[in-house]
């Protein structure tokens, strides 16, 4: 999947804004403020960090070597993905459905929808 289809699939969900809150270079995709996607667009290859349920993320760490825990994040909760890999598609939108379900879990009771 590359960075367009990224991008686009990312937006089609309910209620996600894109913005670039920690510089120009670092894509962020976020549910009611909270975020559940992101990406460098000056890494080599696409690799995305998305959130993932604790013992899930040590499963598919141990299933794929493209999924590795979360750089710059909190590697019991997210995971690095890479895009650019033997990863299908449809594989790498469930991931993004996943992590975007949980940021939604995780919202306020007046924010969820």
């Amino acid at each position: 999947m590359n960075i367009e289809s990224f991008r686009n699939y990312c937006l089609s969900l309910d209620f996600v804004e894109e913005g670039f809150p920690f510089g120009p270079d670092t894509l962020v995709f976020k549910v009611k403020s909270k975020i559940f996607a992101i990406t460098s667009l000056n890494a080599e290859f696409l690799k995305v960090n998305l959130k993932s349920d604790p013992v899930k993320a040590i499963v598919l760490r141990e299933q794929y070597e493209e999924i590795q825990p979360g750089f710059h994040m909190n590697k019991k909760h997210w995971n690095t993905v890479n895009f650019e890999s033997r990863l299908s598609d449809k594989f790498l939108k469930e991931l993004i459905n996943d992590s975007y379900k949980l940021v939604c879990k995780s919202l306020p009771l007046k924010d969820r929808f």
